[in-house]
């Protein structure tokens, strides 16, 4: 199936041409996965070889405002204030989104767009910058979709945007069918009100090779791929445990060995791909050395130098202690 007839069979052919009101906002939070997605069975959906399982981040993410536009014979992108090239990379991206509605019927939007996290540097900026646009759509053309066809939707963005329409614990199911109509995210009804996010910037410039290419380069080329599947699929199982049985020593070691685990994928690609720098390394060595002292604290990495630590409320005072530079969340009450 092409991404246009999924689109189809979403809106069962009756795709709306133009909106019911002229301006809309949303907002979408990044998620951290703690179970990676890493990986395509079908590139051209966006399909993922294993189920995935992250938590939002409700402070960060992305605000996008949509205006109707149809004087204009392109689309205007405004990012974080700046108008942007309608060649670069960045518009495209969304420009190439916005086609799979208007596939003859040509219409043009004004977005603005404040994202309050580093494009491109690891913290998930697709992932919330389509879901956001994805609730958006939703909301200026009146579709009323059910949450499920809008995280598809998302995912023809950018895969991990599948899970970026909630708050709190998500998973991202694989799906089984061809056609992609299930492989969406679904929230998980547990919360965790003592458990804390800690954003630790490494470095917000772009990142050298994104994470579409990192991750179809390693599914090519890395020897240790093969296991992968595997490994996700028995991570899965005992994270949704842990969680369910609020054990945040399993949730933090797991989630900490699946990071690994993915980046040990990257590394055995040919050539290698490495999203470690120095510092990335002095505070992964960091972090194991407070918790070899007794500190509970641990750790997760995306596709970039940056880091996600995992840690309980009653550490709060200590990690800023050893990590002035971290921003921290308490991901079921906001910031701290």
């Amino acid at each position: 199936m092409k991404r246009f007839e999924l689109i189809q069979a979403i809106f069962n052919n009756q795709l709306p041409r133009e909106p019911r009101q002229v301006t809309a906002t949303a907002f979408a939070p990044i998620n951290v996965a703690l179970c990676k997605y890493w990986g395509k069975r079908n590139n051209e959906l966006n399909l993922p070889v294993t189920s995935s399982l992250s938590i939002a981040v409700p402070t960060k993410g992305t605000t996008t405002t949509l205006l109707w536009a149809p004087e204009q014979t392109q689309d205007n992108i405004i990012f974080n204030g700046k108008e942007m090239d309608p060649k670069s990379s960045f518009v495209q991206g969304i420009t190439q989104f916005l086609d799979l509605f208007r596939p003859q019927h040509k219409w043009y939007l004004q977005a603005t767009i404040k994202m309050n996290i580093a494009l491109a540097a690891g913290f998930a900026s697709s992932s919330c910058g389509f879901a956001a646009l994805s609730l958006a759509l939703n909301n200026l053309f009146t579709w009323n979709l059910e949450p499920y066809k809008l995280s598809i939707l998302a995912r023809l963005g950018s895969g991990s945007a599948a899970r970026s329409l909630w708050t709190g614990f998500v998973e991202w199911h694989r799906g089984t069918r061809d056609d992609g109509m299930d492989s969406h995210a679904s929230p998980l009804a547990e919360d965790w009100p003592a458990l804390c996010i800690g954003l630790l910037s490494v470095c917000e410039t772009e990142k050298p090779i994104s994470s579409r290419k990192a991750m179809q380069h390693t599914v090519n080329t890395s020897h240790l791929y093969p296991y992968w599947p595997e490994k996700v699929a028995q991570d899965l199982v005992k994270i949704k445990y842990a969680i369910d049985k609020r054990d945040f020593s399993l949730l933090g070691k797991l989630a900490e060995q699946n990071a690994l685990a993915m980046h040990a994928t990257m590394l055995s690609s040919q050539p290698p791909i490495c999203y470690f720098l120095s510092d990335t390394i002095a505070a992964i060595r960091r972090i194991w050395t407070l918790r070899k002292a007794g500190l509970e604290l641990y750790f997760t990495q995306d596709a970039g130098p940056n880091l996600k630590l995992l840690f309980l409320k009653k550490d709060i005072t200590a990690i800023q202690k050893f990590f002035p530079s971290v921003e921290i969340v308490s991901v079921f009450s906001g910031c701290i």
